[in-house]
């Protein structure tokens, strides 16, 4: 069997990146693409396997997790841009994508079925949606780790203020989930001072709202809506895992992010956050909703889900376009 290799961060070698039973590195299925990527690649013949196991040098290719150090990259292999600007701005140094012999990307405006092709972030699809509305506990949750990067495209400070908005107004009808919601996150150049634990617990802000951490799917089915902001906005095709994690859970998304949602997913699935200028506007919107209407959300969440639409976003989509256009050169 050829040899592949799969680039990536230390977190996912010894082909944890392909381990869909740990629970911790596939919180929320988050591997499932990358496993059906190796699955799909054995049936050619390849075995596709961490650094570790598989040594770039020793390989028939290398497909990059994200954009590596400069030492790291052999030229005339394959690069997934996943990241975005906010998060990791190295991803889109177009003097290194020339490095690569092709590039998959979900950023639509670098296209152009040559060099860049389009790829979303994957999901294993289930038909078992439970749209149980008797199982809706509360109105409205979060949940997001307690994140910042400094980019007048992030969308962190927008989180914030959705959660301070109902911390004032409506603590009962709101719930926060999350990792480091519990202490002080220090930003810019004071970033170093995050690793003071003890610090951070001091400096803490007191959410009364904050339930601690959860994995989405677990938590999202117990809620009628979700705040579901992306990292960043108005970067065409950046949709995340985020909104999926909602419809998988019969839980309807308020949204704010990629500026050309619509041209992926149905807008009746969603509630646009643009909409609202205010979150008292969005608040009395989602209180006052009848059974009715909001059936109708599950409804065309269903209906989406079920059909051939979510295709682009399945883990299928994801391995079978990148074998399309890596094995047919070998």
């Amino acid at each position: 069997m050829k040899k592949a290799t799969f680039f990536t961060g230390t977190f996912y070698l010894n082909n944890r990146q392909f381990d869909i039973m740990d629970p911790i590195a596939n919180t929320n299925d988050c591997l499932y693409g990358c496993y059906i990527l190796k699955e799909k690649f054995k049936k050619h013949g390849i075995d596709l396997s961490t650094q570790d196991i598989n040594p770039p040098w020793k390989s028939e290719f290398i497909i990059y997790n994200d954009m590596p150090e400069l030492k790291d990259i052999i030229p005339g292999n394959y690069l997934l841009l996943m990241e975005s600007k906010v998060v990791y701005p190295a991803n889109w140094n177009k003097e290194k994508h020339k490095l690569f012999k092709k590039i998959f990307t979900w950023d639509d405006t670098l296209i152009d079925n040559k060099k860049y092709f389009k790829i979303n972030y994957s999901h294993k699809k289930t038909d078992d949606l439970d749209l149980d509305v008797s199982k809706k506990i509360k109105l409205c949750v979060m949940v997001n780790s307690n994140k910042y990067f400094r980019h007048p495209l992030e969308l962190y400070t927008e989180r914030k203020k959705a959660i301070e908005w109902f911390e004032k107004n409506h603590p009962d009808d709101f719930d926060l989930y999350g990792f480091g919601w519990d202490k002080h996150l220090f930003t810019g150049f004071l970033r170093k001072l995050n690793r003071f634990q003890s610090l951070c617990k001091l400096l803490k802000t007191n959410y009364k709202t904050y339930r601690g951490t959860a994995e989405a799917k677990k938590v999202l089915p117990e809620y009628k809506f979700a705040i579901c902001y992306e990292n960043a906005r108005d970067i065409p095709g950046y949709i995340t895992e985020k909104i999926f994690n909602c419809f998988f859970s019969g839980c309807v998304p308020i949204y704010l992010g990629a500026p050309n949602i619509t041209d992926y997913i149905p807008p009746e699935t969603f509630i646009d956050k643009r909409n609202f200028r205010t979150y008292e506007e969005l608040y009395k919107f989602i209180k006052n909703m009848s059974d009715t209407e909001y059936i109708r959300y599950l409804d065309a969440i269903k209906n989406f889900v079920l059909s051939d639409k979510i295709y682009p976003f399945s883990a299928e989509c994801f391995a079978e376009t990148l074998i399309r256009e890596i094995v047919r050169e070998k």
